[in-house]
């Protein structure tokens, strides 16, 4: 009834004679233990953006670059992996130099309104929250409540400051793309996950 590496899991078993699910057939019952794993978050691992070298510009300095190093490398006495991974190298150091690393994801998903004092006031409520969990008293929780109610307020502020620039940008069509990605963070935020 369970695959060969499930049968350990199986603790309790017993059929129901009384119950007759199919003809000639009783139902089965029984207990299987399965223990939780947590998803552990991935950490992040910058890679190459060897897009960039779709752009001619880009191509032709890369391309001389490595005929640079090729050039300069030593090759006499080398067997062919050895071959391959100084060549693996100078071209994956190049491309680095050139095209650079992804740097990840952004901490924060909405960025429009995003500006020096919203971050300011996000950093002393993080410090005021480690100061308060780190004493515990009731000094630094006020301390953190006022900080937090002083960042929500300097947030809004922003954001509204922000609506009433884009409302008044509208009809220019330089910021429409700036528009069109605010929605898009928007419906991102605003959208259900499944599963």
């Amino acid at each position: 009834m369970v695959r060969q590496e499930d049968k350990a899991r199986v603790r309790n078993v017993k059929v129901i004679s009384s119950e007759k699910c199919v003809p000639k057939h009783k139902l089965l019952v029984m207990d299987m233990w399965f223990k939780a794993t947590k998803s552990c978050r991935r950490k992040f691992e910058p890679r190459v953006r060897v897009w960039k070298l779709k752009e001619e510009k880009t191509r032709e300095e890369y391309r001389c670059i490595v005929e640079d190093k090729v050039e300069e490398a030593k090759w006499k006495g080398l067997g062919v992996n050895d071959h391959w991974q100084q060549m693996k190298c100078i071209m994956m150091e190049t491309a680095q130099d050139i095209c650079g690393l992804t740097k990840g994801q952004c901490r924060h998903k909405e960025t429009w309104w995003w500006n020096e004092e919203v971050a300011e006031a996000v950093r002393e409520k993080e410090i005021k929250n480690g100061k308060w969990k780190k004493e515990n008293t009731k000094e630094a929780r006020m301390e953190y409540k006022n900080s937090r109610q002083n960042a929500k307020r300097i947030i809004s502020s922003a954001k509204e400051k922000k609506q009433k620039e884009c409302a008044n940008d509208l009809n220019d069509s330089e910021c429409q793309n700036e528009i069109f990605r605010m929605a898009k963070q928007t419906v991102k935020k605003d959208r259900i996950q499944l599963g």
